[in-house]
């Protein structure tokens, strides 16, 4: 089991492209859905601009732990807000790309990512545990893992975000991708 768990954390980044691959390739945009697709990409970003300003590059490390705990910005609200916006992102790219099979691509992206959070999330939180001990457990007591709290947990580690210029270069690769795969979409739909 941690073999899976860990194949999940290292290629979290690759996993997704069969279903970036599919879905480009069943794209087709309906003008009632890309809308909706472009709002949810926008706001699952912006999710991921806020929490990689308050956990910086960390986020981006194949190594599971971390040097500090990141309680403070939307940490205070839920323990994985990266991985709520991520979830958010690919749904809005199944809205945006529509095609025949879109109602099918959502279930398969929500599935998809319930498997891949569900071990990811174990692993991070056992090694969370061994590092900060019963600093984590008092988070875990306090923040849920996903569905986020209506106020702020006070009772984390006080910090100050990046700046949006530093936080932007450490997202750049995330921003590139969606970029490329809206593209990807429009040019198609012109095209065929």
């Amino acid at each position: 089991m941690t073999s899976l768990k860990s194949f999940f954390f290292i290629n979290r980044s690759y996993t997704p492209i069969p279903i970036v691959i599919a879905l480009l390739y069943f794209s087709n945009i309906k003008v009632l859905y890309f809308p909706i697709g472009l709002i949810l990409i926008f706001l699952g970003e912006i999710l991921r601009i806020y929490a990689v300003s308050y956990a910086g590059g960390k986020t981006r490390t194949r190594n599971v732990g971390a040097s500090t705990l990141c309680t403070a910005g939307p940490y205070s609200r839920t323990r994985n807000p990266l991985y709520i916006g991520n979830v958010i992102i690919y749904l809005g790219v199944v809205f945006f790309s529509g095609g025949p099979l879109m109602w099918q691509f959502l279930f398969i992206v929500l599935v998809f990512f319930s498997i891949q959070y569900y071990f990811i999330i174990q692993l991070e939180e056992k090694k969370l545990l061994e590092l900060f001990k019963e600093k984590y457990v008092n988070y875990q007591n306090n923040v849920p893992a996903l569905i986020p709290r209506i106020t702020p947990w006070t009772g984390g580690v006080k910090i100050a975000p990046h700046t949006l210029s530093q936080t932007l270069k450490i997202e750049k690769r995330t921003l590139q991708n969606i970029a490329l795969i809206i593209v990807f979409i429009i040019v198609k739909s012109i095209l065929i």
